[in-house]
């Protein structure tokens, strides 16, 4: 953009990058997926305070970049691949159930993203919601109904503030329809709806909320089971999208 005194661009020794870029927000996704998706033998590169993976041995025109956490930063991760080459993102994440009917190991696939973030905002100013490319998110509804999985359609909210998840902020957050809440989806939606790609983002349920006390479940089984099935439908997704 003209008025921007600071541009993603490629470098000299940037890659030039395919159309699908897969972003882990943790490091165990990144490593399981690091490997399913064909880049066990990569050792990558350095990419901000993430790892960047470029050689696929099964998956041509893929990379794979992680791990990231809250909207200011996975916008520059975005922005850089985009810029570098990828037009289709697609984020796996971790997320907080706000409506009782979501449950730890549950995945959810957001058809929009309800801003509580800074980010969004200096893109496009005037937005209370961003939502994913809805042909992006309708191959990802597909890829998941292989598995029978419990898959949850419908808003999240994305917030800058884990800790400032209030009793109010979840009560009008559960009557505006969100299912969970993170720290990602809105903002990616946004920078790629600017930036003229596509997105769309898996996300498993890690912990509940909604009934205003918070039951984590990061050791709960199912919710390993839920990543280890999230990571094979991104897998299977970013197949059918190489395909093609």
């Amino acid at each position: 953009m003209p008025d921007a005194v600071i541009h993603p661009r490629r470098g000299k020794s940037s890659p030039q990058l395919g159309p699908v870029g897969v972003l882990a927000a943790t490091d165990p996704d990144l490593r399981r997926l690091r490997d399913g998706l064909g880049f066990g033998r990569d050792e990558g590169r350095r990419l901000h305070m993430s790892r960047l993976y470029t050689a696929s041995e099964s998956l041509a025109g893929t990379c794979l970049a992680g791990p990231l956490v809250g909207a200011p930063y996975a916008v520059m991760i975005a922005e850089t691949l985009i810029a570098w080459g990828a037009r289709t993102l697609v984020f796996l994440g971790w997320c907080g159930a706000v409506s009782a009917t979501v449950e730890i190991g549950d995945m959810v696939l957001p058809t929009s993203a309800l801003i509580d973030e800074g980010t969004s905002r200096h893109y496009l100013p005037d937005i209370d919601a961003s939502a994913p490319s809805a042909s992006l998110a309708k191959k990802l509804t597909e890829m998941c109904a292989v598995d029978g999985r419990r898959l949850h359609q419908g808003p999240v909210w994305t917030t800058d503030a884990p800790y400032r998840e209030t009793h109010d902020k979840v009560r009008d957050y559960q009557r505006q329809g969100a299912l969970a809440v993170e720290m990602e989806c809105s903002a990616l939606f946004t920078v790629a709806a600017f930036r003229a790609a596509a997105a769309a983002s898996l996300l498993v349920v890690s912990d509940e909320l909604s009934s205003l006390s918070w039951r984590p479940g990061f050791k709960d089984p199912r919710f390993t089971r839920g990543r280890e099935i999230a990571c094979d439908v991104i897998g299977r997704l970013c197949s059918a999208l190489t395909a093609t």
